[in-house]
């Protein structure tokens, strides 16, 4: 696997900033090797927006985010 240092560090300062942070970007160009290398020893709460059951976990966002810890 190829090593993504400046982007983790992106990811990590984004992170700072907001608890929710968002990858985007074209179909196939590492937002989920991304966000897997990232969340490698860290409690996290993955989303896939092209998965129904996510999406209707997210259709009130606030409810299903405000549960979580971390």
């Amino acid at each position: 696997m190829i090593e993504r240092p400046f982007y983790l560090k992106q990811l990590s300062n984004a992170l700072k900033r907001s608890p929710v942070t968002a990858l985007l970007g074209p179909r196939q160009c590492g937002k989920t090797t991304l966000a897997r290398m990232f969340a490698e020893g860290r409690a996290t709460i993955y989303f896939d927006l092209q998965s129904q059951p996510d999406l209707r976990r997210l259709q009130n966002p606030e409810s299903m985010l405000g549960s979580q810890q971390g």
